[in-house]
C-alpha cells in the first residue's frame, strides 16, 4: 500500500507546478489552480486571485473527492476521475491525478464565464503531463 501523505520529490513538485502554471496562463478565466496529497496536504498552487486558503482547500478538496469516489463506486459508475460545481458566480473543477507512486488532487477554481470545454481540455493535459512524470519515480 502508498503511503499517500508522503511528499512528492521536489523535480515532480517543479513539474507539475510548470504544468498547472500553463494551464493559469493558457485558458481564460481561470484563476486559481492548487494540487495537493490525496490525503489533503497542499504541494503547490498559481493563482490570479489570492483570496483563498490553500491548506484548508486542499483538506476539504481531498474529504469531497473521498465522498465523490464512494458514491461513484455506489452507483457502479467507471472511471470517474473529476467532477465540476456550477455556481453563479463561477466553478470548481476537483480533479483526481491517479498516479502511481504520488497521488494528487488538483482544484481549478474558475470565473462563471469560462469555456469549460477549454478548461476541461488543458486540464486533463495538465493531468496526463503529472501522469507521465510521476511514472518515472518508484515508491
Amino acid at each position: 500500500m502508498h503511503d499517500l501523505s508522503r511528499k512528492p520529490p521536489e523535480s515532480l513538485i517543479h513539474l507539475s507546478h510548470r504544468a498547472i502554471s500553463d494551464v493559469l496562463l493558457n485558458v481564460k478565466g481561470v484563476d486559481y489552480i492548487l494540487l495537493c496529497t490525496a490525503d489533503g496536504f497542499e504541494i503547490s498552487s498559481v493563482h490570479n486571485k489570492n483570496i483563498y486558503n490553500s491548506s484548508k482547500l486542499a483538506a476539504v478538496s481531498s474529504s469531497i473527492v473521498a465522498m465523490i469516489f464512494a458514491f461513484v463506486n455506489e452507483i457502479d459508475l467507471k472511471g470517474c476521475q473529476s467532477i465540476t460545481l456550477d455556481a453563479e458566480n463561477g466553478k470548481a473543477i476537483l480533479n483526481a491525478i491517479p498516479n502511481k507512486n504520488y497521488p494528487m488532487i488538483m482544484v481549478a477554481l474558475t470565473s462563471k464565464d469560462i469555456l469549460l470545454g477549454q478548461a476541461l481540455f488543458f486540464l486533463k493535459k495538465c493531468t496526463e503531463d503529472i501522469i507521465s512524470a510521476d511514472s518515472h519515480y518508484s515508491n
